[in-house]
This record gives C-alpha cells, sequence and structure tokens, in this order.
C-alpha cells in the first residue's frame, strides 16, 4: 500500500512538474528547441516510473532499521546543508564537505574521506570550471 500512496503522490507531483516545464521559455534561442524538452522528458520519465510502481505486484514491505533510518536523515540533511550553504561557501568548499560527510556516513576512515573529499571537489571543479566552462562560486565569503 505505502508503494501505491508514493506512486500516486508522485504522479501528482510529476504533473505539477509538467505544467511547470511546459511554461519554460527563453528571452533569446539558443538552440533549435529551446530549453522545455530536457525537463519535459525526465519528468515523463519519472512519471512512467510512477505508473510502473503504481501498478507493480506488491511486495513485502521490509522498513531499514534505526541505525540506518539514522543514517538516512543524516544523509538528507546534509544534502539540505549542501543546498543551503552552496553559494556561500562556494563549489569546492561545500563539496569537500559533503564527500566528507557522506563518505563517513559510509563509515570511511578520516583519512579517506578527506582524500576523497579533496581530490572529488577539485577535480570537479577543475572539470566544470575549466573544461567545459560552466560558472561555479567560488564562495561569497571570500569577497
Amino acid at each position: 500500500m505505502s508503494d501505491r500512496i508514493f506512486a500516486t503522490v508522485w504522479l501528482v507531483l510529476c504533473g505539477i512538474g509538467l505544467v511547470v516545464g511546459w511554461g519554460i521559455h527563453s528571452e533569446y534561442s539558443y538552440e533549435p528547441l529551446g530549453p522545455r524538452p530536457f525537463p519535459i522528458t525526465i519528468i515523463s520519465l519519472m512519471a512512467l516510473c510512477a505508473l510502473l510502481l503504481l501498478f507493480k505486484k506488491p511486495d513485502s514491505v521490509h522498513w531499514p532499521t534505526p541505525p540506518v533510518l539514522r543514517r538516512l536523515v543524516l544523509l538528507i540533511a546534509t544534502l539540505a546543508a549542501y543546498a543551503g550553504l552552496f553559494e556561500w561557501l562556494g563549489f569546492p568548499l561545500a563539496t569537500l564537505l559533503l564527500t566528507f560527510s557522506v563518505a563517513r556516513l559510509f563509515n570511511a576512515s578520516l583519512l579517506a574521506a578527506m582524500m576523497s573529499g579533496v581530490f572529488l571537489s577539485g577535480s570537479l571543479f577543475f572539470a566544470f570550471d575549466r573544461l567545459l566552462d560552466v560558472t561555479l562560486p567560488v564562495g561569497s565569503w571570500l569577497s
């Protein structure tokens, strides 16, 4: 029953997303289709998955144990903090902290978590900023 409730709520949200996505317009035409197809396609695929979930044979539900639930809540809080502090901290520092936190949630050692955070934040910043020319915030706390 929880799968069907989730699928129904997700379908409603997908419907709202399709209405919002259909209203996306650009002031200038930088590609033949405009900015509309990508969100419409992604939301349509999510709606298809929700429909499949709605009509599939139900499985027995096995809820996670309290320690796993605690980790999931911490992961959601970490992602929310990342989204909220992204512009102020900047991409490199925010991504380092996110990667470090997620690695620690998955029981990585302090050294491994720090090394993965430094490597991922540095390499992703370089790839997006230098190779792909995507402007990422460096951090408003620096200015």
